[in-house]
């Protein structure tokens, strides 16, 4: 089994998991390191994490809906924590990045596009909903499957909170932006190569 802190060579990296709202406040503080620990006692394999908002690239054989409750179980029994977890396979997040409906704002200001992806496909109504609420130029398209927002004026000062965009999706998600997006992706590319890794956080 591969440990997150040693050099990785790995078969192919099948999954991404991401947690909702961890470390952004005195709340919901979960170490990297236990969480990869948390990772390696259900089986995963090869767990790596990336920054501190909890995004893991593994290895597990099981469905996604299945890994999803196997750790949000794990996180509610080892750290007495409710955190919402969303899990992609790899061919999935290749979709996600070939179907980018803002290319241009990828380009010139990743940090402001946020790919939102939810527990459940969201709603078809989504797209048009959020349009109706969006405010200094925020763009919102369904692609491949997710929600995809430009926040020109920065994600900060949208009047789209979570808690709304949650409602019209029709149910929980959690967003990445652009650059974490792409280096999630680098991730599962060099692991998929068996190219050789250091964890990233």
């Amino acid at each position: 089994m591969c440990n997150g802190t040693e050099l990785l060579i790995c078969v192919m990296p099948k999954s991404v998991a991401l947690l909702r709202g961890i470390n952004v406040s005195a709340s919901n503080k979960i170490l990297m390191t236990d969480l990869r620990e948390l990772c390696a006692g259900l089986g995963w394999r090869c767990a790596q994490t990336y920054i501190q908002s909890g995004n893991i690239v593994f290895e597990a054989e099981e469905e996604e809906a299945a890994l999803e409750w196997d750790l949000e179980q794990a996180i509610r029994q080892r750290l007495a924590l409710e955190i919402p977890v969303v899990v992609r396979s790899s061919d999935q997040w290749t979709r996600y990045v070939a179907a980018n409906p803002f290319p241009d704002a990828a380009e010139t200001e990743p940090d402001r596009l946020m790919l939102y992806l939810s527990k459940s496909q969201p709603a078809a109504t989504a797209e048009r909903l959020i349009q109706e609420r969006a405010r200094d130029g925020e763009r919102i398209a369904l692609a491949a499957g997710a929600l995809w927002i430009h926040y020109p004026a920065g994600a900060g000062r949208s009047r789209l909170s979570p808690t709304l965009i949650d409602r019209l999706i029709g149910s929980s998600s959690t967003a990445r932006n652009w650059r974490t997006v792409m280096k999630l992706q680098e991730m599962l590319d060099a692991s998929g190569s068996g190219a050789p890794l250091r964890d990233a956080g």
